[in-house]
């Protein structure tokens, strides 16, 4: 997947956070998750991270990280499997 695409899935994510009223926090990671929300708060920050980077021409990290977003935003039934790879593909 090309930086590109990946800005656009970062994009549609942030947008989908915001119009679901999440807002950004770091959670701590050796503490096992509290609530759902704070897991969904936890990935909105991930976000502005993953840009950087793709700054820094890290895509292994970026690649990871995204693949990890995508499963919470599966587990909280927020898309569909098949919703998260139409994202993937660029064809939301």
């Amino acid at each position: 997947m090309a930086k590109i695409k990946v800005q656009g899935v970062i994009d549609l994510y942030r947008l989908k956070f915001e119009e679901l009223g999440i807002k950004r926090e770091d959670y701590p990671h050796g503490k096992l998750l509290d609530t759902e929300e704070k897991g969904l708060e936890h990935c909105y920050g991930m976000l502005e991270e993953m840009e950087k980077f793709m700054e820094e021409n890290r895509m292994d990290k970026v690649f990871r990280w995204l693949g990890f977003i995508q499963g919470v935003l599966w587990s909280q039934k927020i898309y569909t499997i098949a919703d998260l790879k139409k994202h993937n593909l660029g064809t939301s």
